[in-house]
């Protein structure tokens, strides 16, 4: 299992996360780690995205050297190009493709596509992915996890999308066999308009941690 893999399997839930605010993207990844998170997925849906991701990764480069930080919604092998050259650690995709496998595998980087059916969790497979994200989550839905990992006994599964913050969603999840699991906006419900104050992040996000390390 490779570096990556590792340290997901030890810390297996991961934040997918985006906004157009540096300072406020910084927060987040402050209180995503002081929660207990060392994997972390920046996504390029925005303007920002490039500019803020260079932001995150100099501070993470400095101040949480355990984290690992990767770019989500990649599309195109061109803008998995662009920020593995900014010095993302890893690329999710929603999408299979040999494309931007090709360009992220060949640099020695991990690919995460997303897949929605055995023809594309198939496809991903040869292509050399080795932990695939299960989207959206909510619809596919852990019976399908259960169903599909016979067929697949050397991938490993992570559903993003529906996967919220309590012990029963986090164990009907793992009961069925994920690897790990992504979290957006359930993640990050914020539960007054209080900006300025993250610890409510981080209490949620030391919630979820103790609910995924079993």
């Amino acid at each position: 299992m490779n570096k990556l893999l590792s340290l997901i399997q030890q810390h297996p839930a991961i934040p997918v996360y985006y906004h157009d605010d540096p300072n406020t993207c910084l927060d987040v990844l402050k209180a995503c780690y002081q929660g207990g998170i060392r994997v972390f997925e920046f996504v390029n849906r925005g303007a920002k995205a490039k500019a803020n991701f260079e932001t995150l990764l100099a501070y993470k480069q400095e101040h949480f050297p355990d984290m690992a930080l990767g770019i989500g919604t990649i599309k195109t092998a061109q803008e998995a190009k662009d920020f593995l050259a900014l010095g993302a650690e890893f690329i999710v995709s929603p999408i299979v493709s040999a494309e931007i496998a090709q360009e992220t595998i060949a640099k020695g980087h991990h690919w995460i596509p997303g897949c929605m059916t055995p023809t594309e969790i198939a496809l991903a497979e040869s292509l050399g992915a080795s932990l695939v994200k299960l989207f959206p989550g909510d619809i596919v839905g852990s019976k399908f996890v259960k169903a599909i990992k016979p067929l697949f006994p050397h991938l490993h599964f992570m559903p993003t999308g529906g996967v919220d913050v309590s012990k029963e969603s986090i164990d009907e999840w793992f009961g069925a066999g994920v690897f790990s699991v992504g979290l957006g906006s359930k993640l990050f419900q914020r539960p007054d308009n209080n900006d300025a104050d993250h610890q409510w992040l981080v209490d949620r996000v030391h919630t979820l941690m103790s609910l995924v390390k079993r």
